[in-house]
């Protein structure tokens, strides 16, 4: 598990393998994540963007991924509430790193800010030695 905190949101990562979708001797390694956004702060706030940066270390082949939301939403997430989302990835490797930001708005202040997402790793039980 990995965890973040900025500006007073706190983004908590937990990452597994997913080996009914995977197929290792075709390089196919698929993995999901859970992610739980925690609002600390006294400022209801809105995540609008994501931004990833997903590296698979087989050829430290990287992908910048942005787009609008989390899984289709762009939630509001007002003073000591959380929202949580699931999603996955896949690699041609057994490892993997992500990291990233959420571009999010302080809703009574009308501000942008960025959320730091802490970079985790995703890697099977079976490779780690």
């Amino acid at each position: 598990m990995e965890i973040a905190i900025t500006e007073g949101i706190k983004v908590i990562v937990d990452n597994y393998y997913l080996p009914e979708y995977s197929v290792p001797d075709k390089r196919h390694y698929v993995f999901g994540y859970k992610i739980k956004i925690v609002n600390l702060s006294a400022n209801t706030v809105k995540l609008l963007r994501r931004n990833w940066i997903i590296t698979d270390i087989a050829g430290d082949k990287r992908e910048v991924v942005n787009g609008e939301g989390v899984i289709g939403k762009t939630p509001t997430i007002t003073p000591g509430n959380s929202f949580e989302y699931v999603s996955g990835c896949h690699f041609i490797s057994p490892v993997g790193k992500m990291s990233g930001s959420y571009v999010m708005e302080k809703i009574n202040e009308n501000s942008i800010f960025e959320v730091e997402i802490p970079e985790f790793t995703l890697q099977p039980k079976f490779s780690i030695n």
